[in-house]
């Protein structure tokens, strides 16, 4: 379907000039409604992706407007059109909940800029509700991951083809990208699936203490060793032992994981005898190992014992495709955890949530997630909830939008609009008497006329107002 623009205004000629403009450009279907009145029967007949309506209207000013379309769907995206003279009221609508505020008259190319925007936040909030849906069933969920990217496809298809062998995985990835999901998916589609799956955290043990846990000892073997103990590899017998962060290890603990990858075998501390284990190894690590082996701190043949099958965990600003699927499945996830009631992300966070290059990946997102759950008293969680900014006033303030024309074009946009503001609040304010308007902005008559001439300023059009 088309994405469709509701054009609410009293001058003809306006909503005439935006349909014609619009509707090729931005490839969409555009409404048009002479009155606030009209335009609010429209929307109660059907859905339109964003409404443009102008401040200054004869019965229905756009303020009340954006109120009560606000009142009936607080998800509607609206852009306020004003003149010179309403900057004060479009920050006014900006505070009550209006997306973004465009004055006139207008550059084709920003106002088409601005609207792709504001039409994007629409898709936003529609691309949530849908999620939202499809996080209801289980049966969207690999084994507790979520994605539906190629990425995600490829690890997937990868888990499904690995888990059918018992040969030793390493799992690669930043921190917070889903290696323990991983490992955990692996061993569940395993022919191991009913035996133990036991995980060790490398980095938290000290070096003696992980060989100790990890092959067990016999009594006596150090002090305070007053009974014999089985080691991890010994409780993940007929299972899978997952080594996390495997990078982190000493080259000693690396050799002798090596004769348990190479031998299937283990000898505790203090013993004379080695144990024969059937445990299937799977090692995750953040790290680059090549760049380890190359400096001396990881073994070469360690690392080619490990690396048999390996497995790359796509950080999450690699995969936005899944940004807005992943969130709402959080959301859903913790809700119920934290025994909330059912909540929402607000559209200007999901947008943030887009943007945002998530250096933690999924982790963070759900810290942020559970901070919103906590943190809102309402049942839309905004960017203020999560100590996230909402800067897109300001972006409007700046002609953010500029930033992405090229520098001469984008410095010329913003003196045109810089001129196009502060010239035309000043003949609204003195009426269109130009010598006025030059005596308060300290300017000599004939220079503030040869800026009103270069920007297409006529005093003419501020007069009897």
């Amino acid at each position: 379907m088309k994405r469709s623009i509701l054009v609410v205004d009293d001058e003809m000629d306006m909503r005439q000039l935006l349909k014609r403009s619009l509707e090729p450009d931005l490839d969409c279907e555009v409404h048009t409604a002479a009155s606030g009145e009209m335009g609010l029967q429209m929307l109660s007949k059907q859905p339109f992706d964003l409404v443009l309506a102008d401040i200054r209207m004869q019965t229905m000013d756009g303020l009340e407007l954006l109120e009560l379309i606000k009142r009936a769907n607080p998800d509607q995206t609206v852009v306020m059109i004003t003149g010179y003279g309403g900057i004060e009221m479009a920050v006014e609508a900006m505070k009550n909940g209006a997306y973004d505020f465009i004055t006139k008259p207008f550059d084709h190319e920003a106002l088409l800029m601005r609207l792709e925007k504001a039409l994007e936040r629409s898709r936003l909030i529609r691309e949530n509700l849908r999620l939202q849906k499809v996080c209801s069933d289980d049966n969207d969920l690999f084994h507790g991951m979520v994605g539906k990217s190629d990425e995600m496809q490829r690890v997937f298809q990868t888990i499904e083809m690995v888990s059918k062998t018992d040969l030793t995985v390493l799992i690669t990835g930043e921190s917070g990208t889903g290696k323990d999901l991983t490992a955990r998916a692996i061993h569940a589609l395993s022919p191991r699936k009913d035996g133990p799956f036991v995980a060790v955290n490398c980095p938290t043990l000290p070096e003696h203490i992980l060989e100790s846990e990890l092959f067990g000892y016999k009594k006596g073997a150090f002090t305070h060793a007053f009974h014999n103990r089985d080691g991890l590899f010994q409780e993940a017998h007929n299972g899978t032992i997952f080594l996390d962060e495997i990078g982190d290890i000493t080259p000693t603990i690396q050799t002798k994981l090596l004769r348990v990858l190479q031998e299937k075998e283990i000898k505790p501390l203090g013993d004379t005898k080695s144990i024969q284990v059937n445990t299937r190894i799977i090692a995750s690590t953040n790290q680059n190992l090549e760049e380890k082996m190359n400096t001396g701190d990881f073994r070469e043949d360690f690392f080619y014992r490990l690396n048999v099958l390996p497995i790359a965990m796509p950080a999450l600003r690699n995969r936005k495709k899944d940004i807005l699927l992943i969130a709402s499945y959080l959301l859903k996830k913790h809700t119920a955890k934290l025994k909330q009631p059912d909540k929402r992300l607000s559209a200007e966070l999901l947008e943030l949530f887009t943007r945002r290059d998530w250096t933690g990946n999924i982790r963070e997102m759900e810290n942020t997630i559970v901070q919103g759950i906590l943190f809102s008293s309402a049942e839309e969680i905004s960017p203020r909830d999560v100590g996230m900014k909402k800067n897109h006033s300001d972006d409007c303030l700046v002609e953010h939008a500029f930033q992405e024309l090229p520098y001469k074009k984008a410095k010329e946009e913003t003196l045109n609009l810089f001129n196009q503001n502060y010239i035309g609040h000043l003949l609204t304010e003195t009426q269109g008497n130009v010598t006025q308007g030059a005596r308060r902005c300290g300017l000599e008559r004939q220079a503030l006329q040869q800026i009103m001439r270069r920007y297409g300023i006529k005093a003419d059009s501020f007069r009897n107002k």
